[in-house]
């Protein structure tokens, strides 16, 4: 899939924001190496801690119906410059391989891509816990 059609479902995405506190919308599109896509937008609670952002809400709906293999994620925003996952979603990103594409985009035709390893270098993943021979099981 082209990433200018990734990006537009993520600006479709991005109508579904529930942003009542910041109002900064977001909408984020992930595509699998199979080739299905998934979508999320941020939602927002008044208790701050318990605001999901988009890319880890899209992330999510795919892990939630079995999906692992993630090849890029598209994000975009309602600000005129380039929106970039925030660090928590960072993390999570990595958690599903170092090489996954991130599209920050400002419209379908004006992106950024970037590799998750390149935005949390010498982050801490799995390969760190098995370092410590602790509860790390392979598979999990």
């Amino acid at each position: 899939m082209p990433y200018e059609e990734l990006i537009k479902k993520a600006i479709k995405a991005k109508q579904y924001a529930y942003a009542p506190y910041s109002g900064f919308p977001v909408g984020a599109a992930l595509l699998t190496e199979e080739g299905k896509v998934y979508t999320g937008c941020n939602i927002e609670c008044a208790s701050y801690g318990a605001t999901n952002c988009a890319e880890r809400t899209a992330i999510f709906k795919a892990v939630s119906e079995g999906e692992r293999n993630i090849e890029a994620i598209a994000v975009v925003s309602s600000s005129d410059d380039y929106t970039y996952p925030c660090g928590i979603c960072r993390q999570v990103i990595m958690e599903f391989g170092n090489k996954i594409k991130i599209i920050a985009a400002r419209s379908e035709h004006d992106y950024k891509v970037h590799v998750i390893d390149d935005l949390l270098p010498d982050s801490f993943s799995s390969e760190d816990l098995k370092k410590t021979g602790g509860g790390y099981k392979d598979g999990i």
